[in-house]
């Protein structure tokens, strides 16, 4: 039996659902393509969000011809920070 400050769990319980929340996490950045387009970023990010991490130079597009494109591993690695808003 494992006890938290909210409730207790069995073991069994607990690695269970650690188990299924890294086999989730797994399936996402395998689902990933290793880069997406601008439109695809602005889509699954936010516009703010890219164009403001562009900004302040948290990510650097991959240019093509006729193409922007932004690697999704970063994107998602900027997405689970914290952002300060208020930060100039």
């Amino acid at each position: 039996m494992l006890d938290f400050s909210d409730m207790s769990v069995t073991y069994d319980t607990f690695v269970r659902d650690v188990a299924s929340s890294v086999v989730r996490m797994l399936s996402e950045v395998r689902n990933d393509p290793e880069t997406i387009s601008q439109r695809q970023a602005y889509a699954m990010f936010g516009r703010g969000n890219v164009d403001r991490w562009r900004r302040q130079g948290k990510i650097e597009p991959c240019k093509r011809p006729g193409k922007v494109e932004y690697r999704t591993a970063e994107l998602r690695a900027l997405q689970s920070v914290k952002q300060d808003y208020f930060k100039l």
